[in-house]
């Protein structure tokens, strides 16, 4: 089993910078990817970001490309989403997910991130 805790969450004007962190325990040793998915009020979840965990492989949705950067520290078992340029409707809650090797998934219970105008 991997428990996934996510920290960092709050409430910024628009235009602020937030940093969420994800930390990682458990049977992490065969992790494939790490990433955040977010899911505003109504709507459903979305994929925001995703790094491999072997090499340095990075992906984005479209909507944050430019404005969020995902990193990761593998000896803490650690990811981070650096949240810049924050808009209203980037208002959510954001959920950590990881994928082993045997396509296993695991996801965290979330932080709140509210954007204000």
């Amino acid at each position: 089993q991997v428990q996934l805790v996510e920290s960092g969450g709050g409430l910024v004007q628009a235009g602020g910078s937030l940093r969420l962190s994800c930390a990682a325990s458990g049977r992490t040793f065969s992790t494939y990817h790490m990433g955040w998915y977010r899911q505003a009020p109504g709507k459903e979840r979305e994929f925001v970001a995703r790094i491999m965990w072997s090499g340095d492989g990075t992906s984005y949705a479209g909507s944050v490309e430019g404005r969020f950067t995902i990193s990761r520290d593998s000896a803490k078992n650690t990811v981070r989403l650096q949240m810049n340029n924050l808009r209203p409707e980037d208002t959510a809650i954001y959920y950590c997910d990881l994928e082993d090797t045997y396509s296993r998934r695991y996801w965290g219970k979330g932080a709140l991130v509210t954007v204000s105008s």
